[in-house]
């Protein structure tokens, strides 16, 4: 038996049920399914008018999803990336900036535990941590096996 065919507006309810969704992404994913007089746009905004969609709740989402296993520049990248731009993107940086450095040790400490003995083992490490988006600051002090204690 097939599935019922569901509506551009029952297919996006369906979605943002799952999780939360940046309006760029929904607006891919239902741009798939839309036919040739539905308005996806007029869609997005009746979303958005009635709080189903929101940027902030994404973001906020996607930072809780993301922060306990990646630095800055990385979830940065990806709000950009999902259409997350302007002062929302300057708050949401400052908020993300106060933390860097625990959870950058926190990462250290989960992935590898002891301080390097060779210059080889503190390369590795180093770059483990930079390719997660931490910042130079934050990776020197996770390098040193344990965060300032201010």
């Amino acid at each position: 038996m097939a599935a019922p065919h569901l509506s551009l507006k029952g297919r996006a309810l369906r979605y943002l049920s799952m999780r939360e969704h940046s309006r760029l992404e929904l607006g891919r994913k239902l741009s798939r399914y839309a036919d040739e007089g539905d308005d996806v746009d007029a869609l997005l905004d009746f979303l958005e008018k009635n709080n189903w969609l929101s940027q902030e709740r994404f973001s906020e989402a996607l930072i809780h999803r993301r922060a306990a296993r990646f630095g800055n520049s990385r979830i940065v990248a990806e709000l950009q990336s999902h259409g997350i731009n302007g002062a929302a993107l300057q708050e949401l940086k400052a908020g993300l900036k106060d933390g860097e450095t625990e959870r950058a040790c926190e990462v250290w400490r989960r992935k590898f535990g002891t301080v390097a003995a060779d210059q080889t083992e503190r390369n590795k490490q180093m770059r483990f941590l930079m390719q997660r988006g931490f910042s130079q600051n934050a990776v020197q002090t996770a390098l040193k096996g344990q965060a300032d204690e201010e």
